[in-house]
């Protein structure tokens, strides 16, 4: 069993960065990939990122591929989201995952965390 919680949503102009963390907790931590995923507002949930459980391996949506960037602290069982150049079009609930296999679809989840609110405003 794997509890997940997210922190660092907030409200930013375009153009500007935030880091989102995941703090899991669960002694197995290090044996799954994690990633995050987002949904907005009247749309479904979506890949944003995953990394592979030795944090070697890391894969991006297209969308946020050069501007945002997945890692993992294995030691403090923490895995980051760093997000620069942000667009209004990135405003979303952002949600942290596990899974088995590299979550990098919604079928691939085992875990889900309750989400954190990401504002980009123009």
């Amino acid at each position: 069993q794997v509890q997940l919680a997210e922190s660092g949503g907030g409200l930013v102009q375009a153009g500007g960065s935030l880091r989102l963390s995941c703090a899991a907790s669960g002694r197995t931590f290090g044996s799954y990939a994690m990633g995050w995923f987002r949904q907005a507002p009247g749309k479904e949930r979506e890949f944003v990122a995953a990394i592979s459980w030795s944090g070697y391996s890391t894969y991006y949506a297209d969308s946020v591929k050069g501007r945002f960037t997945i890692s993992r602290d294995g030691p403090k069982n923490t895995i980051n989201l760093q997000m620069n150049t942000l667009k209004p079009e990135d405003t979303a609930v952002y949600y942290c995952a596990a899974g088995n296999v590299l979550p990098t679809e919604l079928s691939k989840v085992n875990y889900w965390g309750q989400g954190t609110q990401v504002t980009v405003s123009s």
